[in-house]
């Protein structure tokens, strides 16, 4: 086993996509572990904080007129007129990877097991050593066509700091509604609607005082993992699909094992949307989005060598912890394959939670019939009085429902 560290720069993460056609960041063997630096994409909310003097961050969102180094930000057109930008934010997560898995082909499964998560202190040394995260009430959010309060519309972004001097938990330091922002190629987002654009905090208004006295219990873990899917070169970042990707469960960080069929040769792992903290259902649009550097072991499963384990047959993300095994149903299992060409633009105008809790009955249906060897009415018995079933998120285009059994139910098996 060796050991491998993969940096935030502008040449180790890619914006707003997975892909199988980018240069792989590093090549690694199954049983390696490697350290990974992540980014969030919201760091430029609060700049002074989040991007400020340290020297990966600021490589990373380096955007002038003359000079923008990370150009393509989402898996949209790369060929200008731009609307928004290179990219055109078809896909928003900041991705460290592609880590290549030596020996890795379609029909295998890749095992990721997280064995740390830790935060990344501002750089700057008015606040030096702390821990920042956005949280952004968003435009996608599932609010916000019902708001009560005027200005209606709006979007707002409240700016949490992480303490984690004991038990980490996050408190809020101030907010502000989102006012149009102009970036350096001239384009003004009244929205949010592109990523990396630095809010110029001369043009919001900070309300301070706000959540007091409220401590939200910090939830370490990545939002956005998983495996390059086959059916197009550049994907996507919002959607979650077969492979992985944008699943934003609190629960995939410290101790859990996440397991992804592979489908492409040699896997194409990659890793981003860090999260300080987030509620099943992601309601408002986003977690505390904050910066993380988190210890991964990968663990090749081979297809010859699945039959008669947890991962027979297994065609979709997996989550394991100690105490429990976890899938992950979604409007469309494989939205790519089933909506066709525009898939990607087309998804979000069609998700609902009713196929979505289908998809999850049925896959965890077919972990007790193929795992425990149960019939479909031992399974539907079990599936009705020991499976919880919750909303994993309603924001990303492609909503999710997780299924979720305890392990110890079969201790006696």
């Amino acid at each position: 086993m060796k050991h491998h560290t993969l940096r935030v720069s502008p040449q180790t993460v890619h914006w707003g996509y997975f892909s199988k056609a980018v240069a792989p960041s590093l090549v690694v063997k199954s049983g390696d572990w490697v350290t990974i630096e992540t980014l969030t994409h919201h760091a430029n909310d609060d700049h002074e904080r989040m991007v400020a003097g340290d020297p990966g961050a600021e490589s990373v969102f380096a955007w002038t007129r003359e000079h923008k180094a990370i150009a393509r930000r989402g898996a949209g057109s790369v060929e200008g007129p731009f609307t928004l930008g290179e990219g055109e934010g078809v896909g928003v997560h900041l991705l460290t990877g592609p880590v290549v898995i030596e020996g890795a082909e379609p029909g295998d499964v890749l095992e990721v097991r997280i064995l740390d998560v830790r935060p990344r202190p501002s750089c700057n040394v008015c606040y030096a050593g702390r821990c920042f995260g956005s949280n952004a009430a968003a435009s996608w959010g599932f609010h916000f066509q019902d708001l009560i309060e005027e200005p209606k519309p709006r979007e707002v972004i409240t700016i949490f700091e992480l303490d984690t001097s004991g038990e980490p938990f996050a408190r809020a330091v101030y907010n502000y509604v989102w006012t149009p922002q102009t970036d350096p190629n001239g384009v003004v987002h009244a929205t949010i609607d592109y990523p990396g654009v630095r809010v110029d905090h001369e043009l919001v208004k900070k309300r301070e005082n706000i959540l007091r006295n409220i401590k939200v219990p910090a939830r370490l873990h990545f939002g956005t993992m998983g495996l390059a899917p086959s059916e197009s070169d550049f994907v996507s970042s919002i959607p979650p699909s077969y492979t992985g990707g944008n699943i934003d469960d609190w629960r995939i960080g410290k101790g859990a094992r996440m397991y992804y069929p592979v489908a492409v040769p040699g896997a194409f792992f990659s890793v981003g949307d860090p999260h300080a903290a987030q509620g099943d259902s992601e309601l408002g649009g986003t977690a505390i989005e904050t910066s993380l550097t988190g210890d991964f072991e990968f663990i090749l499963h081979k297809q010859s060598e699945l039959e008669g384990t947890l991962l027979e047959g297994l065609d979709h993300p997996l989550l394991e912890t100690e105490e429990q095994l976890a899938v992950y149903g979604f409007t469309y299992p494989n939205y790519l394959a089933t909506l066709g060409p525009d898939a990607q633009t087309l998804v979000g105008a069609k998700s609902s939670l009713d196929p979505a809790m289908r998809d999850a009955f049925r896959k965890l249906r077919r972990l007790l019939m193929t795992v425990h060897k149960l019939s479909e009415d031992e399974a539907i018995a079990l599936l009705s009085v020991g499976a919880d079933f919750g909303v994993t998120q309603v924001v990303d285009a492609n909503w999710g429902i997780h299924g979720s059994i305890r392990k110890s139910i079969f201790k006696d098996r």
